[in-house]
């Protein structure tokens, strides 16, 4: 026999965006009836999520700093002409840990996990099996909507958490190892040493194609790691993932396209770094607002998210810009020209582009002096982007 179940906000989606959403509101609002509704039985599915300091305002970070699993204060990025450590603290989250936060902040009732969504409206959500939940209103937080919306290519990966069989010596991340055999587009190594014998590594392709030849990555994972001459005893996990890349397209239609007057926050928002695919800063940030507000209606809950989505993508008009020049004007195997010159540059700048944040003069000096791709080709990406 189907049953109604009554709160104030009904977060669809238990992964990063509807998380931090949860844990804001428990926070902030802990007389707020939530529940957080999601078809798998953890909370963030199988992930690590990475952040540079500057990603996340420092009145934000109290949303973050409970889920930190590993933390660095610096990093390093290698290319064939160009090597460098950048001084920056860089922090990493487990969906582990993000498991055993929620369930610890939120009460048992709050938790929907194993339920089967098959329809969501601005205030209500259907299950599968029959069960309705009314709500104030709802936030729908269940991945990217229809991208057939958006120009894009894509950032892809298979990463493995090694358990080494001797120390790695290796002190900090590696957050771009683009020394490797460049195939499928733009190529790096991506490693995170979570111990002495620990180390996650992640083989990352910008890509004009999602598929993941997962057999073909691991082989290169195991190849990379002999390279760098540590023996593997043992594979402790292994994720992989396809990112978007957005380069221009309808946002209008993509809103829509993941149901018209929902609100909607993470990917299903196109709440996502239009070069790098991250979503981690703009999920903080959505669920510090949502925390923030006082009107939890469908309505409100709507219009408050729309708007700040919608502002968002109308900010990184430069970033898609850059997305379609590295897709667009640069060769496959020469696209990681474009990062080797990004990369040249000051260490802050750096910052507060991966932070969305590039002030007018930043967006100058990176389009300064000779391009790394044809100018003829970069004219016209330009032109193209929306």
């Amino acid at each position: 026999m189907s049953s109604i179940i009554r709160c104030n906000v009904a977060i669809v989606g238990a992964g990063l965006a509807g998380g931090l959403i949860a844990l804001a509101l428990r926070e902030l609002r802990p007389g707020c009836d939530v529940r957080l509704i999601d078809a798998a039985g953890v909370i963030g599915g199988n992930h690590v999520w990475s952040f540079f300091a500057s990603d996340v305002a420092p009145e934000h970070r109290w949303i973050l700093s409970p889920l930190i699993t590993y933390g660095w204060d610096s990093y390093d990025i290698a290319f064939p002409a160009h090597g460098r450590t950048i001084r920056e603290p860089y922090f990493s989250i487990e969906s582990d840990r993000l498991d055993k936060v929620v369930r610890e902040k939120l009460p048992p009732q709050a938790l929907m996990l194993r339920r089967k969504v098959a329809e969501v409206t601005p205030t209500a959500v259907v299950l599968a099996d029959g069960d309705r939940v009314e709500a104030d209103g709802v936030i729908d937080c269940r991945g990217a909507g229809d991208l057939s919306h958006l120009d894009m290519g894509w950032q892809k990966f298979v990463g493995e958490e090694l358990e080494l069989a001797a120390p790695h010596e290796a002190p900090r991340p590696m957050v771009m190892d683009a020394t490797v055999e460049q195939v499928d587009g733009y190529r790096f190594v991506y490693c995170l040493p979570f111990g002495p014998k620990r180390m996650f590594v992640e083989d990352t392709y910008y890509s004009d194609t999602p598929e993941i030849a997962v057999t073909d990555n691991k082989s290169r994972i195991a190849e990379y790691a002999a390279a760098r001459g540590w023996q593997v005893e043992r594979i402790v996990r292994q994720e992989s993932g396809a990112l978007p890349v957005a380069f221009g397209g309808d946002f209008t239609g993509y809103w829509n396209s993941g149901g018209k007057q929902v609100a909607k926050a993470g990917m299903r928002a196109g709440q996502f770094h239009p070069l790098t695919g991250y979503s981690l800063p703009d999920a903080v940030r959505t669920a510090a607002a949502v925390a923030r507000l006082t009107d939890y209606s469908g309505a409100a809950l709507h219009e408050a998210l729309h708007g700040m989505a919608a502002s968002t993508w109308g900010s990184r008009r430069f970033y898609r810009m850059l997305s379609a020049m590295l897709f667009k004007a640069a060769e496959p195997e020469e696209r990681y020209r474009v990062l080797e010159r990004f990369y040249r540059l000051d260490a802050r700048l750096v910052s507060r582009f991966y932070a969305g944040h590039s002030t007018a003069f930043d967006k100058l000096r990176v389009l300064t002096g000779k391009p790394p791709v044809p100018i003829g080709r970069a004219i016209a990406a330009i032109r193209e982007t929306n």
